[in-house]
């Protein structure tokens, strides 16, 4: 996993609520257990016609989003059925950062886990971005705050040890795996 310490980036912006796990990424490419070219599905029934053509309207087949790295959408992100595909899709085309008003818990968690960073906003801050495609925007996980080329900056949650494995590049058993030594330790000193 990379590390997420900043992100300066452009956004691409699907407005519409409840987008669900299953449109982000299908339920027929759920047959894999990696998550490399996955990125190739993300959105596929909106981004393809039925013969595999790409549909040249949908966001992601245009030329200006490519190379951006945060995906702005609208109220309810990653709502649905419970998988990690979702952000794995995601990653792997190259976002880094999702931004909606309301996201998903179980896609939130699976999200944090796997080094995409969920960002909620408030309905101001969610409206600018979404009338405001391609903005070039700053998210600094240090500070968690969101900066729009406006100057406006806003703060955004995110619980301590997400934030660190954000910031470190780790999940859950890389963090544990980084205090082996004090595990050892501590095993050591225990009396049975």
């Amino acid at each position: 996993m990379q590390p997420v310490v900043r992100v300066h980036s452009t956004t691409v912006v699907i407005p519409s609520s409840n987008i669900d796990t299953d449109q982000i990424i299908p339920a027929r490419f759920l047959t894999t257990t990696t998550k490399q070219g996955l990125g190739r599905q993300l959105f596929a029934d909106w981004r393809y016609h039925p013969d595999g053509t790409p549909v040249a309207e949908f966001v992601l087949n245009r030329p200006e989003s490519s190379g951006a790295q945060v995906l702005v959408a609208g109220r309810n992100f990653g709502c649905g059925s419970s998988r990690e595909h979702a952000p794995w899709a995601l990653l792997d085309f190259g976002f880094r950062a999702v931004i909606s008003t309301e996201i998903a818990d179980i896609f939130r968690g699976n999200s944090l886990k796997n080094g995409l960073l969920p960002i909620v906003v408030d309905d101001a801050t969610s409206r600018w971005l979404l009338d405001h495609p391609g903005a070039e925007i700053d998210i600094d996980l240090n500070t968690c705050r969101l900066t729009l080329p406006t100057g406006v900056s806003v703060a955004f949650l995110l619980e301590a040890f997400a934030r660190h494995c954000l910031l470190h590049g780790v999940d859950e058993l890389g963090y544990l795996q980084s205090c082996l030594d004090d595990i050892q330790r501590y095993e050591a000193a225990r009396s049975w």
